[in-house]
């Protein structure tokens, strides 16, 4: 059955408490206008303050709550790759992109070179997240996992790819989540209220690689309007062995907030936030049994 409950509904909480967190003390998103990469020493304490207490003290404050009544052993690795049908890498995988986007709209913000911020915020989710494989290592109910380390590493080389490229994100990874029918089947593991059942439930969670049509060459289309190619799974009662589930993969219109035209902080602060999320649209669902399935508004 896998490790109890995996765990992995940690992190998304914790990255939209970083995003918001981050986007409070960078409110235009960290965007400046080509030329101007002037170093604002005040700010740059200040983010790289904040991101430093932040990690110090979500760990910490992890390590005390998430692992206690858990024997502690010495470090050691699991193999989980076979778990939830790969759902809870995706997490991963998004967690580190979106921590990489928020780090490096914080950096910029800050006044740091193009290339320096996308290094150095581009790599803070991988580091993030590296500590929380750390802490996993040493409780005797988890293990350090190595698939969760390489798709941390996918999320954060997404992003740092793409920044290093074109200087922006083409292609965004996004999620999306609904409340399933598996979770009152085991709700100790799946969430029993609603905001543990969109987090906790791999059943009802998709994560989404959005593509901006008109960065890729189809510039009559409106800059905002995107593609997006999403994968999750259901019929997951246990993190293995799971009798008739299946995979699905959905094709659905998105929009890039962030592409919106705006002179507001506060709407482009809100449009970063949003970019995160996959926007409820129609879609066309592929499962792996080869049934298709047509949905008019899909999240």
């Amino acid at each position: 059955m896998g490790r109890p409950g995996t765990g992995q509904w940690r992190i998304p909480a914790l990255i939209w408490a970083c995003l918001l967190a981050v986007l409070c003390t960078a409110p235009a998103q960290g965007q400046q206008p080509a030329g101007t990469d002037s170093l604002h020493t005040g700010r740059a304490w200040l983010v790289a303050g904040g991101a430093a207490t932040f990690a110090a003290g979500s760990l910490i404050a992890l390590d005390q709550a998430w692992y206690q009544g858990h024997e502690r052993s010495a470090f050691h690795l699991f193999d989980d790759g076979d778990e939830w049908m790969q759902v809870d890498k995706l997490g991963h995988a998004h967690s580190a992109y979106q921590l990489g986007r928020a780090g490096h709209a914080a950096f910029r913000w800050a006044g740091l070179k193009e290339g320096t911020a996308t290094w150095l915020g581009g790599s803070i989710g991988l580091l993030y997240l590296t500590g929380i494989e750390y802490l996993d290592g040493y409780s005797s109910a988890w293990g350090s996992s190595g698939w969760d380390m390489a798709a941390n590493m996918g999320g954060a080389a997404l992003f740092i790819g793409q920044q290093q490229l074109w200087r922006e994100q083409r292609v965004l990874l996004k999620w999306s989540a609904h409340l399933t029918d598996m979770a009152p089947l085991r709700p100790e593991v799946l969430g029993t209220t609603i905001p543990e059942r969109l987090l906790k439930d791999y059943n009802g969670t998709t994560v989404w690689l959005s593509a901006n049509l008109n960065s890729m060459g189809w510039k009559e289309l409106p800059p905002w309007l995107n593609l997006a190619a999403g994968m999750g799974a259901h019929g997951m009662v246990n993190a293995r062995s799971n009798t008739g589930a299946y995979r699905q993969f959905y094709l659905a219109p998105d929009i890039a907030f962030s592409r919106i035209p705006t002179d507001s902080k506060f709407l482009r602060t809100a449009f970063f936030l949003l970019d995160a999320l996959k926007m409820p649209a129609p879609a066309v669902e592929l499962r792996s049994s080869g049934k298709v399935v047509g949905h008019w508004l899909f999240f």
